[in-house]
């Protein structure tokens, strides 16, 4: 039986998690499964509701927020599992879905990563991004409302017009939700940490493309309850623009 792990990062997230976790616990069959909740300084009790009502499930508590890489890498460093889930706390799924990205990779081994197909709440397909980042791709996310070539940057960020039908490679893989090899995870030293938040998915599926193909699997469906707070929020996007800085400094001179 194949062994998966699962990593959620919470910060202030007792009214949402229940779902998550309800999703990966009741659906997910045939594997040797661990779940892990590593929480980021919460004050709404996370941390507590999860260890009360998932005894099942291991909570790693920190004691500072310092942010989604860092929390996911507490519990990377302890996996001894063959495949890992990265997961964010607002994903729900009805159907098994980790076992069925399990059984992909399975059949596929020049696949490092596997992803579902990204829906919203109506069921429509999730615009997220698919294509390595460009200047004009970022900008273009808080600029696409006024149409015109915004818009067009931002179709070919996210591949808009294309009909996923079969399993298609990707270049970049949101990290709301990644199933990937432990092995070449943890061969990458999960996450680059100093990405508070935003790009840090841009980044390791930048590296992770030297060990394998990034695969969308369509087949396969979750629903994710996007918010996009940096197009709300004057905090987050100052954390968005910075993590835009330090990726592009990081891989300026990449081809």
């Amino acid at each position: 039986m194949r062994s998966v792990s699962v990593s959620i990062v919470s910060y202030n997230s007792a009214d949402e998690i229940g779902a998550v976790l309800d999703s990966v616990l009741a659906n997910t069959h045939g594997v040797s499964l661990s779940v892990y909740v590593s929480d980021n300084a919460s004050t709404d009790g996370t941390a507590a509701f999860v260890k009360e009502r998932y005894p099942q499930v291991t909570v790693i508590e920190s004691d500072v927020n310092d942010g989604f890489g860092a929390a996911h890498n507490r519990v990377i460093e302890r996996l001894e599992s063959e495949y890992h889930v990265i997961l964010n706390p607002d994903i729900e799924f009805k159907t098994d879905v980790i076992s069925s990205l399990c059984a992909y990779l399975e059949e596929h081994s020049e696949a490092v990563l596997a992803t579902p197909l990204i829906l919203n709440s109506d069921g429509s397909p999730q615009a997220v991004p698919r294509v390595l980042p460009k200047r004009r791709y970022m900008f273009a996310g808080q600029l696409e409302r006024f149409g015109g070539v915004f818009r067009r940057w931002r179709d070919a960020y996210t591949r808009r017009n294309e009909t996923f039908d079969r399993p298609t490679p990707i270049e970049f893989c949101t990290g709301c939700f990644m199933m990937v090899r432990t092995e070449a995870l943890k061969a990458e030293g999960g996450f680059d940490d100093r990405f508070f938040m935003y790009m840090e998915d841009a980044d390791l599926s930048r590296r992770l493309r030297a060990h394998g193909t990034l695969m969308l699997v369509p087949q396969v469906t979750v629903t994710h309850r996007w918010e996009r707070a940096s197009g709300k929020s004057g905090k987050f996007l100052k954390i968005h623009l910075q993590s835009m800085r330090y990726y592009f400094k990081k891989w300026r001179n990449a081809t």
